[in-house]
């Protein structure tokens, strides 16, 4: 049994541990992660939901420079997941939307990690550990939002 951390460094630790070895996991348990990186799999969900974007919405959205967000749009382009359209009102901006290939692989990029989590959560978890991973839910979407 893991002693619970005793100060905010301790919990600080142990929480990017544990998140790190998780995203690891979750790696490891889809089929796609040898094509596609998670923030790519989550740029194209994130592009079913909006439709349309600006490469600059696109980063802030998923928490990395627009540098970063150049490389991953890049590559989704060359799989032909995303389309680049020049912007009717702005020509120096570009729209990105997902192509007829993003939407395709849309079903296996959206289940193929959640399906996983859900069968160890149902393998693992006591409905009290059910609740706990649900009110944890609040404080990590609230760390989410620190810049």
């Amino acid at each position: 049994m893991i002693s619970p951390p005793q100060n905010d460094q301790e919990l600080s630790t142990e929480l990017r541990t544990v998140v790190t070895r998780l995203i690891k996991k979750l790696r490891s348990e889809s089929p796609t992660h040898a094509k596609l990186s998670l923030t790519e799999r989550s740029v194209i969900k994130l592009l079913d939901k909006q439709k349309e974007m600006l490469p600059n919405e696109i980063a802030k959205v998923e928490k990395v420079t627009t540098q970063s967000m150049s490389q991953i749009l890049n590559h989704l382009l060359a799989l032909g997941y995303i389309t680049r359209t020049p912007s009717e009102t702005d020509k120096r901006k570009v729209i990105i939307s997902l192509s007829e290939a993003g939407q395709a692989i849309l079903p296996a990029v959206r289940n193929e990690v959640d399906e996983w989590l859900s069968k160890a959560i149902q393998a693992t978890c006591s409905p009290d550990d059910k609740a706990i991973l649900r009110q944890a839910l609040i404080p990590l979407n609230k760390l989410l939002e620190v810049d």
